[in-house]
């Protein structure tokens, strides 16, 4: 049989092992309040597809999945236009044909997350298409265009749009993008009257997609060159959108 001696440090070491639980469960309570808050102030992002490829693309879920690590965001939706439904790969529309149907899916997504930052991202045809929306009132916190496709098919340079922008917007380029050539994209930023920064990956083309021998030269790789865009996305966010 225990003696008292033993049974009385038993009792002791049970308090001492209840005491430590709740003084763990306190600090669990306060994290999860603490991450709770943070949520609850963090954007969520409505992220529009390209021309050529949907939702379910491998590059849209890798950004996906990247920009809701980064910005820490409540929700990244992202969605297809209607000629991308079924799977089916159909020739797009005219951009300004899908600004209603993006609308709308901004719209309930502002509905669900009411007082969240909202933020328009968008691919190629998408993060012009997301500056459309922008521009016709939808409330948008800030823009994020990834490989924004200045040059129009005849070879004009489409600034209009950007110049009508009155919320943050950030810029995310491959150097080497046929569709936007640098120099035009930069002298079209000094004629924008909205704050806008520039990111721009070195050797990337329209979809950042950087060559072996460039990579070599740089001494980087795929996946680094595209979590230093997506940090200076994070960081132009922090700047430029204030919390919910």
């Amino acid at each position: 049989m225990p003696t008292r001696r033993a049974s009385k440090r038993r009792r002791t070491v049970q308090k001492e092992e209840a005491e430590d639980r709740k003084v763990q469960q306190v600090e669990e309570e306060k994290e999860a309040e603490v991450n709770g808050s943070s949520k609850e102030k963090s954007p969520v992002v409505v992220f529009a597809h390209g021309a050529g490829a949907p939702s379910t693309s491998d590059w849209m879920i890798r950004w996906k999945d990247m920009l809701t690590k980064e910005l820490n965001a409540a929700e990244v939706l992202a969605f297809d236009y209607p000629y991308m439904s079924g799977g089916k790969r159909r020739a797009p529309p005219k951009a300004e044909k899908l600004v209603d149907f993006h609308s709308n899916v901004v719209k309930e997504v502002a509905a669900k997350y009411p007082g969240h930052p909202l933020i328009l991202a968008g691919k190629s045809m998408g993060s012009r298409v997301s500056c459309m929306v922008a521009v016709n009132g939808i409330g948008a916190s800030a823009i994020i265009c990834l490989g924004y496709p200045l040059k129009g098919a005849n070879g004009a340079t489409r600034d209009e749009l950007l110049l009508q922008i009155d919320v943050p917007v950030m810029f995310v380029q491959g150097s080497k993008d046929g569709l936007c050539p640098l120099k035009k994209l930069e002298a079209v930023r000094k004629k924008m009257k909205c704050v806008n920064e520039l990111y721009v990956i070195d050797g990337g083309d329209h979809s950042f997609k950087i060559g072996k021998k460039h990579l070599q030269l740089i001494e980087s790789t795929q996946e680094e060159a595209e979590k230093l865009a997506v940090h200076a996305i994070a960081t132009f966010v922090s700047n430029h959108v204030k919390e919910g």
